[in-house]
């Protein structure tokens, strides 16, 4: 039994160093370059330019590009630790402006659909403002249903085993364990929808395409493909990040009553944000041992949130890169 468990052992660790020695690539060249899936397309943020290419109905590879501006370009992004809250909300933003570009172009044609009472109103309230303000309301709201159902439910639920359990480390520890649960229940729960797969294929593509822009190659179908689907730098794995940080932190807490707990919790997630971004920025650009395995959690959950594409969808991702590249090779290397 033992002489089987040492051998089953070291061919697992045989295959997780091959796995990391395909993302943790020695002579590649980190970029700060990034990325996210979106219906039928991918979209490439660059140090200069965003761009969104999508593949319509009828094959075509349409590209939409624009200049990075905003936030994106304020001195406060170099700041560590704020750097990380401004990227957070950044990248949710730009998801969703994303997202709802994409979406336009599979939309079912109906002219008898009414607008709800809220968006009219915006657009009543703020005219040609109001494609901004219902974006910034839709993060705004994706933000809070995140809070409640990652962070509040799960310190509100754990209340209940208080009777039980009177060590406060270890009610830390079970309350971080049901929040990784929660989470990896609605992964599983939404990679069920067909559009869903395909955007976790269109994930795939993105990660694949970067790699090869990191390791120097050309950026064709060929090479892509031999890239793995999962990268250090992945939001994904910046969840992990943030879920096993906030287990540490509250962990020095203690247990206080539920509403202290809640507020502690809420007060705190800016500085999860912000360690949690230091970390993933140097597991992106480090290819020491310590940030693999520190990066292994967060790469197994990219197992679930990204998905082996094919070649019609890397074209679509190579085109994405393309047109946020710039002629200077040293301004997107961190």
């Amino acid at each position: 039994m033992s002489l089987t468990f040492v051998v089953y052992t070291e061919n697992l660790e045989r295959k997780i160093n091959l796995d990391l020695e395909k993302i943790f690539r020695k002579h590649a060249k980190p970029t700060s370059i990034g990325g996210q899936a979106v219906i039928e397309g991918v979209m490439m943020k660059g140090p200069k330019d965003i761009a969104i290419a999508v593949r319509k109905q009828d094959k075509e590879i349409v590209v939409k590009k624009e200049e990075v501006k905003g936030i994106s370009k304020s001195a406060l992004t170099k700041v560590p630790m704020i750097r990380g809250v401004i990227a957070l909300f950044d990248a949710m933003v730009l998801g969703v402006k994303s997202l709802t570009y994409s979406a336009e172009f599979f939309e079912e044609e109906d002219s008898t659909e009414e607008k709800g009472k809220f968006e009219m109103w915006v657009e009543n309230t703020f005219g040609d403002k109001a494609g901004d303000i219902l974006i910034y309301f839709s993060v705004v709201t994706a933000i809070a249903f995140g809070i409640l159902l990652f962070i509040i439910s799960p310190t509100v639920a754990m209340h209940f085993f208080k009777t039980k359990i009177n060590n406060p480390l270890l009610l830390n520890i079970v309350e971080g364990v049901f929040r990784i649960l929660l989470f990896v229940g609605y992964i599983v729960l939404i990679s069920r929808m067909k559009d869903i797969q395909r955007v976790f294929e269109y994930h795939g593509a993105e990660h694949k395409t970067i790699h090869c822009y990191e390791s120097g190659l050309p950026l064709t179908v060929e090479n892509a493909r031999q890239f793995p689907t999962l990268h250090p730098r992945c939001g994904t794995s910046f969840i992990v990040f943030v879920m096993i940080t906030s287990l540490l932190l509250f962990s020095l807490i203690g247990w206080p009553n539920p509403v202290v707990r809640v507020l502690s919790r809420l007060l705190l997630m800016p500085v999860i944000a912000g360690i949690s971004y230091e970390i993933i920025r140097w597991a992106g650009k480090s290819p020491s041992k310590i940030v693999r395995y520190i990066s292994y959690p967060g790469l197994l959950f990219q197992k679930l949130t990204t998905k082996e594409p094919d070649d019609s969808q890397l074209e679509v991702a190579i085109e994405a890169m393309k047109n946020v590249l710039t002629d200077d090779k040293e301004v997107d290397i961190w």
